[in-house]
């Protein structure tokens, strides 16, 4: 994506209005008539400061149409302000109000016609723009902390498009700089609005585990290839999940479950965990595909914190035979330290 350009206000960001357009429109009708009115009532009070050179008098008619004409033009010099204060009020009042009209008449414009014009364009433009990006469908406790980790591991924020209907968890993640869309994930014409068969990776935790499952069926039928991560919170619903065509599938309730009786073994194992899992931490879990000169070779020789193998699908840990002779497609899991990890450099 173009640096220069601004995707923070991806497709506007969108909140229940306070007040609609039509009443929007209402009250600047009101306020234009509540003007005028009390144009046509100072200069009625006025009129004698006033000159009509067509017949010399001034009727009310004659007031109405001078403050109508003089509030919206300059006037055609048919009936014209005399004395000082009259011309006083016309010059300090009079002409600021006509100023006030354009801004109201240029604001109503804008609100109906250009606003929405504007947005479309905006919307066009930034669209073209997503590819490669990431989708996060729900800005929840869990996909709020995935998106800190993901800038932490250097994603742009410009390239992660956050979908919430919370008009406040939308402020947060723009905040971070991501791209933000108020709509609800499970409906089509929002995930096709977010070009979801462009994007690289699709993470959703919507809170309900049917409407994540819900998501994930609308995302995967828009898109076949992306990679799709979901969190469900009941052990129960992580096949249906899977079969909804989820390539990865969380249960943070489970995973704090492992967390917490790791300390029967230990009390420095769950830190370690926490540690490993975190960007933030010293070390970090890694995976990569094996690299052409390591063919042939074992996984012991190429890396000397490797955890284990990925092939054909299958995980094969660094004690089994299979981790002795790498082949072309093997994807490795291993152990790196993190730039906190790194050890100072000798002074």
């Amino acid at each position: 994506m173009a640096a220069e350009e601004d995707t923070s206000e991806l497709l506007m960001l969108r909140r229940k209005p306070r007040v609609t357009g039509w009443f929007g429109l209402a009250w600047r009708i009101a306020a234009v008539v509540g003007l005028l009115g009390f144009l046509v009532v100072v200069h009625w009070l006025e009129r004698d400061g006033l000159k009509d050179t067509h017949d010399g008098s001034v009727s009310f008619i004659d007031v109405l149409y001078f403050t109508m004409i003089s509030a919206t033009t300059t006037g055609y010099g048919d009936i014209v302000p005399v004395t000082p204060r009259t011309r006083l009020f016309d010059a300090f009042v009079v002409t600021p109000i006509r100023i006030l009209f354009l801004l109201i008449f240029v604001g109503s414009a804008y609100l109906f016609v250009a606003r929405r014009s504007w947005e479309k364009f905006l919307m066009r433009r930034i669209q073209r723009s997503l590819t490669d990006h990431i989708v996060v469908a729900g800005y929840g406790t869990k996909n709020r902390r995935a998106v800190d980790e993901l800038i932490d591991l250097g994603a742009n924020p410009e390239d992660i498009v956050v979908i919430d209907l919370d008009p406040e968890r939308l402020e947060r993640a723009k905040a971070l700089g991501c791209t933000v869309l108020q709509g609800d994930a499970a409906r089509d014409q929002t995930i096709r609005s977010v070009h979801v068969e462009r994007a690289k990776l699709v993470i959703i935790s919507a809170g309900r585990d049917d409407t994540s499952i819900l998501i994930c069926l609308t995302v995967r039928d828009f898109a076949p290839d992306v990679r799709i991560s979901i969190a469900v919170n009941e052990e129960d619903n992580i096949a249906p999940a899977r079969r909804a065509g989820a390539n990865v599938v969380v249960n943070p309730l489970d995973f704090a479950g492992l967390l917490l009786a790791t300390t029967h073994a230990g009390q420095h194992i769950a830190d370690y965990l926490a540690d490993l899992a975190s960007m933030k931490g010293k070390v970090r879990l890694i995976e990569r595909d094996v690299l052409p000169e390591e063919i042939g070779r074992s996984l012991k020789d190429v890396s000397d914190m490797g955890v284990r193998i990925i092939r054909g699908g299958t995980a094969y840990g660094f004690w089994r035979p299979q981790v002795q002779k790498l082949e072309a497609g093997d994807v490795i899991m291993e152990i790196a330290p993190t730039a906190a990890g790194q050890e100072p450099s000798p002074a």
